[in-house]
């Protein structure tokens, strides 16, 4: 099985933002009947190369597209939102894809966003955990009392409760936002002691510990699939090299992060042999066989449609393929 993550950056030299988001909804629908089994849609804003700023608009659109690929919002910024209107948001694209949205939420790392809506960086992780615990009331489609007025959100999700939603982030804080509440818990690093913290607050505030995702530094997180890697790294390199260096600009100081690399050229990038790699049919294979996923990374720093679609192609076969050489117990 594979995923789709898209942020929809598009740097100058890459493909247009209007070819670049035509074509995440067309390879969502094309691949939801070859084994994919989910779209991941990032956020940021601001960012000049157009990293998607408004994720639920993207993910209306592959609702609308699909009839099953699970669509995950990964990570919201909680802190720049109104939580009711969120709420809302959340409510009607629920209604939309029958459930099949699930978000998670965190409190970003850019200071720079902050200033872009005027909301106070210091404040980011009580702006959290006040419009967590409104947006979970609102969910339940119910009235809510708060600060003086009556609030409703309609129609109410089509989840009971509504969607699934987890907790994103690599600090003890963000362990107690998402255990206080009894939500999952999305680690962007493993520190030591994190998930054993994580597992001890779910169950002192009476929570059995939720569905938890720590990193696994032998899965790369943007993953291409091609007959010649050599010839691919001369075409991907670039496109990979943008995503890389945009990314890790964004956490200077992030370095604990497993997605994030240093790498200064599309050299240095292919020989850390990590986040980032291109793997032959075969090799896709037999990755695949270990249970993990394929994390594709599709439009890779703006990587045009024409020449994206080859690699999706060739991950689709590595798929079927490694469906065909399981043996039936």
């Amino acid at each position: 099985m594979f995923t789709l993550r898209f942020d929809m950056r598009a740097p100058d030299g890459g493909a247009p933002a209007t070819e670049l988001y035509a074509a995440a909804v067309e390879m969502c629908a094309w691949a939801e009947t070859r084994g994919a089994v989910a779209a991941v849609l990032s956020e940021h804003h601001g960012a000049l190369d157009g990293h998607l700023p408004v994720p639920v608009v993207l993910a209306s659109a592959l609702a609308a597209r699909t009839e099953r690929l699970a669509i995950l919002l990964a990570a919201v910024v909680l802190p720049l939102y109104d939580p009711v209107r969120l709420a809302e948001e959340i409510a009607v694209l629920d209604v939309i894809s029958a459930g099949r949205v699930s978000y998670v939420l965190g409190v970003g790392h850019r200071a720079e966003e902050y200033e872009h809506f005027g909301v106070d960086f210091r404040r980011r992780g009580r702006l959290a955990d006040e419009k967590l615990a409104l947006l979970l009331e609102l969910l339940k489609g119910g009235a809510v009392a708060h600060e003086g007025r009556h609030v409703q959100v309609t129609p109410a999700p089509m989840t009971p409760g509504g969607p699934r939603i987890m907790i994103a982030g690599a600090s003890p804080a963000a362990v107690r936002r998402a255990a206080r509440h009894g939500l999952g818990f999305l680690a962007q690093a493993a520190p030591p002691g994190l998930k054993e913290l994580y597992e001890a607050e779910c169950r002192a505030h009476g929570h059995e510990p939720g569905p938890a995702q720590f990193p696994d530094r032998a899965a790369p997180t943007a993953v291409f699939v091609a007959d010649d890697v050599d010839t691919a790294w001369e075409e991907l390199g670039p496109y990979l090299l943008h995503d890389a260096v945009t990314a890790a600009a964004y956490r200077p100081g992030g370095a604990t992060v497993a997605s994030i690399s240093r790498a200064r050229s599309v050299a240095e990038l292919r020989a850390e042999n990590g986040a980032y790699r291109i793997f032959t049919v075969d090799e896709a294979v037999d990755h695949l066989r270990t249970g993990r996923s394929l994390g594709l990374l599709p439009l890779c720093g703006g990587l045009p449609p024409r020449l994206a679609w080859p690699y999706l192609r060739r991950a689709a076969e590595a798929v079927a393929l490694a469906a065909e050489r399981v043996v039936p117990a």
